[in-house]
């Protein structure tokens, strides 16, 4: 006669195979276990990011004073007179300037570099460690070293102008059409190495059987390289792009210790354009407005590249 503990038995004591309810209790440890060892990063991402962010996006729709507490809930109110306003369209055109021009100049240098790693290049370890330096070295460092280079009267590059017989002495810094270039000449300088890290790893990845079928076909030199390897490496290229076009939005540093937005505003973007909302101007509601608008233009820019390699991973897989 079978009895209900010999259903519901322990585990086998020859064998040492787990009952049930141990098995049971061993698949909900297996399957809590990964949540556990994420759940301290959240908990950190929510306090020292989510929080704040959240926060400062809220601002936008109140009348908020960095000298007061509290203020009345306005809605839209700091977001329509933000946009109705001549200086934030000036902001946002330089904005878009320092980005792109930034992000091209830095994609092309990153590109060539790249390529020529990629290459049977003499001293391949050394440069591969020396064209580095740029990126590990932090924004304000670079910042300063910049400001050396265009200063006026003690600049590297006016030495230059007057080593070839130039008069020297050009304000690079404090003339509104020249601030601009060497803004975004020292950001394309910062930002190239981390790029061309990118692009080289993905040129790394092609294939041995794509440069013998390109070897094979005659493909060679600068037409191997933009009809045969470029288009492997598409995807790399399009999220390098991507990522250095949303810093470049959201930089900070450059624009801000090299001229402070100046001269004339020459330099402001929407990040030093914030910052100054809030600590010079005290108007939290404006700058969690510039924040918002400043989060929806890289939600944009996000949703058009998951657009579009979506649409190619649909197109390759047909």
């Amino acid at each position: 006669m079978t009895t209900l503990t010999d259903r519901v038995a322990p585990p086998n004591t020859v064998t040492g195979h787990p009952g049930p309810s141990q098995k049971r209790r061993s698949n909900r440890r297996n399957r809590l276990f990964p949540y556990l060892l994420v759940t301290p990063a959240v908990i950190m991402f929510v306090l020292v990011i989510g929080y704040p962010f959240i926060q400062s996006l809220l601002f936008g729709f109140f009348d908020r004073s960095l000298l007061a507490d509290g203020g009345p809930f306005v809605g839209l109110e700091n977001l329509a007179d933000l946009v109705s306003g001549a200086d934030f369209w000036a902001v946002a055109s330089q904005t878009a300037v320092f980005v792109v021009v930034s992000t091209l100049g830095a994609f092309i240098l990153a590109l060539a570099m790249a390529l020529a790693l990629n290459s049977k290049l003499r001293g391949r370890a050394f440069w591969r460690t020396a064209f580095l330096l740029p990126w590990i070295l932090p924004g304000v460092v670079v910042s300063f070293l910049w400001m050396w280079i265009f200063d006026t009267n003690y600049g590297l590059l006016n030495g230059i102008v007057v080593l070839f017989g130039g008069s020297g002495g050009i304000n690079w810094l404090d003339t509104p059409s020249l601030a601009m270039a060497a803004v975004i000449v020292a950001k394309v300088w910062h930002s190239f190495p981390w790029m061309a890290i990118l692009i080289l790893a993905a040129l790394q990845g092609i294939p041995d059987d794509v440069h013998d079928a390109a070897a094979v076909d005659g493909a060679s030199g600068w037409k191997k390289q933009a009809y045969v390897i470029l288009p492997q490496i598409k995807p790399a290229l399009a999220l390098t792009l991507l990522l250095e076009t949303i810093w470049g939005l959201q930089h900070f540093e450059i624009p801000y210790v090299m001229t402070g937005g100046g001269p004339v505003g020459s330099t402001t973007t929407l990040s030093v354009d914030l910052y100054q909302a809030a600590f010079t101007r005290f108007d939290l509601g404006e700058a969690g407005a510039i924040g918002i608008l400043w989060t929806l233009i890289m939600a944009a820019l996000v949703a058009v590249y998951v657009v579009h390699t979506t649409r190619e991973d649909r197109k390759a897989n047909r």
